[in-house]
């Protein structure tokens, strides 16, 4: 998957909302940045690994959070596989 798809798909912005998605197995793909706290996001990319979710890599935070359509930068974002009710 690319950035790209965060533009149109449903999708959750940031660490902590991205971790619960994971722990509730409603995740296709996270998305992390590089530039982002490796404090912040190890943990979310242990969870994934424990979960066997694919984790892709954007290289700013500003790059992610453009690709989601907020004007802040984000650390992490994922793809939902059923849209948020």
């Amino acid at each position: 998957m690319t950035l790209d798809t965060l533009k149109s798909a449903s999708r959750v912005i940031g660490v902590k909302q991205v971790s619960k998605a994971v722990k509730r197995e409603s995740v296709m793909n996270v998305f992390i940045a590089d530039d982002a706290d490796e404090r912040v996001t190890a943990p979310l990319v242990l969870l994934c690994e424990e979960h066997g979710v694919t984790v892709e890599h954007a290289e700013t935070m500003q790059e992610l959070g453009k690709a989601c359509g907020i004007e802040v930068g984000a650390a992490a974002a994922a793809v939902l596989k059923q849209p948020i009710c």
